[in-house]
């Protein structure tokens, strides 16, 4: 039976950290959560107010008010992607 073959390439080795890591803003996690909780509480007052009329949080915006709770909440997740 022949024999296997040495391997002759190198292990990957991963290159060092740097002595100084990366650390998020101080701002980035309040804004982040604050984003996400706005955004989920201005879409529920919507729904919940919008039984009989245009819905708060602004009335006169109407179905606007959606674009607005989805808007923070999708900057609440844009946030969270940067968090390290």
């Amino acid at each position: 039976m022949p024999k296997s073959r040495v391997r002759t390439k190198a292990v990957y080795t991963p290159p060092a950290r740097s002595s100084k890591s990366r650390v998020s803003p101080r701002w980035l996690v309040p804004t982040m959560v604050g984003s996400l909780v706005l955004g989920l509480v201005w879409i529920a007052l919507y729904y919940l107010t919008s039984d009989n009329g245009p819905g708060l949080p602004i009335p006169a915006f109407g179905p606007g008010n959606l674009v607005i709770g989805f808007a923070l909440f999708i900057t609440g997740v844009v946030l969270a992607t940067r968090w390290y």
